[in-house]
């Protein structure tokens, strides 16, 4: 099965999940920016990485835009986000991007933070946001380990994270 991987990456951690899945299913890499010189008919199996923010999909406007010349392709949409895997609100409202007729598989993979690596904005929202969470009296222990965890840059990437996202591509069961 030929595959492409396109992928949006702010930080670096899409970028490595990105890589190693390229890496693992031996296909084409394509970083977002250079998306227009993409032809969807030489492949079988099309993905998107990127990452989120507030549960929206970054760049996820682009790839449902292009559905229509997926017809018939098999179609994997990664997610990479702060917060640790199994957060099933979390896998839900990604899942809700797309309908069941679109058959698009999304994936949720856990990455961190890098605080040196954001955009002023990002970098801004994420500090008033933590001291808000920081700030909290009577914080459930969930609230305390996210008040201690975006205080400060972290790495909860992992490479196994992956092998979901390729086990579909190729065709098997997890």
């Amino acid at each position: 099965m030929k595959t492409i991987i396109i992928y949006n990456s702010q930080t670096g951690f899409t970028k490595q999940y990105a890589e190693w899945l390229a890496e693992d299913l031996q296909c084409r890499l394509v970083p977002y920016s250079q998306k227009e010189e993409i032809d969807f008919s030489q492949y079988d199996a099309v993905v998107f990485g990127s990452w989120c923010h507030a549960g929206m999909i970054k760049k996820i406007k682009w790839f449902r835009k292009n559905l229509p010349a997926l017809k018939g392709k098999k179609k994997a949409v990664f997610v990479v986000g702060a917060n640790p895997m199994g957060n099933q609100e979390i896998e839900a409202s990604l899942k809700g991007n797309f309908s069941e007729e679109e058959k698009v598989e999304v994936f949720y993979l856990q990455g961190g933070l890098r605080y040196e690596k954001m955009g002023a904005s990002s970098r801004m929202m994420m500090k008033m946001f933590s001291s808000m969470v920081a700030k909290k009296k009577n914080k459930s222990p969930e609230e305390e380990e996210m008040a201690r965890m975006i205080g400060q840059s972290y790495d909860i990437s992992d490479r196994r994270f992956i092998r979901p996202v390729a086990a579909y591509l190729k065709g098997q069961q997890d």
